[in-house]
């Protein structure tokens, strides 16, 4: 049975579990017994959060290439056509999801294809949630070449807290509906670009919540 931790995330997982695990035993030398009353919930709390964090459910995932799925857990932000100059260079339909605290971080990838153009750009660490966000931060580039020949951009944004993105792809690299690709530790944003001239209707709105690998974003035509 697979332990459903995010194996982006067990080094994480491990190095706080045993500092955490240290800082108890010490307070049981050093804390009198009414601050280790305070202190044991505190520590607790605090190995949960960070096995919760790092979770990494099990999904029974809807695989139809005529669907694009949710790439993460989160809330619908923005729903915007652009202008795409990184990897489509061509207008676009822009979804946009944060992902909060409480959100499962690993990502999934939306549809089947091929991983054609990857860029990791330096930047700041805005609040996910701001539009100026997607241009200034830091980033990844996914380009996708979907079963069809459907050109695809996916982005993992960082955001004030995530200061580090996973993404142990290569170009290449042949990936399945709803496989997971990576995750961004500690709040963030993924963003897809469906370029304007595929027909699609989009499926989500503003402000609602979906599910990396569950929620279908758009139909394809």
């Amino acid at each position: 049975m697979r332990l459903p931790i995010s194996r982006y995330g067990l080094r994480e997982v491990f190095l706080s579990t045993f500092l955490l695990s240290l800082l108890f035993l010490l307070s049981l030398y050093l804390l009198s017994p009414t601050s280790l009353k305070i202190a044991v919930p505190l520590f607790l709390t605090a190995i949960a959060f960070v096995f919760y964090f790092f979770r990494d459910p099990e999904r029974p995932i809807l695989k139809d290439e005529r669907k694009l799925l949710a790439p993460a857990d989160g809330r619908v932000m923005e729903i915007a056509l652009v202008e795409e100059k990184e990897f489509l260079h061509k207008e676009a339909t822009k979804i946009s999801i944060f992902m909060s605290l409480f959100d499962v971080h690993v990502n999934r990838i939306p549809c089947s294809g091929r991983v054609e153009y990857l860029r990791h750009q330096d930047g700041r660490f805005l609040d996910a949630r701001k539009k100026e966000a997607s241009l200034e931060n830091e980033c990844n580039f996914i380009g996708l070449v979907a079963d069809g020949g459907r050109r695809l951009l996916v982005k993992q944004v960082a955001g004030i807290i995530a200061r580090r993105i996973v993404c142990p792809l290569s170009t290449g690299d042949y990936l399945e509906q709803g496989q997971r690709f990576g995750m961004i530790k500690f709040g963030s944003r993924v963003e897809v670009f469906i370029p304007k001239e595929i027909p699609c209707k989009v499926l989500v709105k503003e402000g609602q919540k979906v599910k990396a690998g569950l929620t279908i974003l758009a139909e394809l035509g």
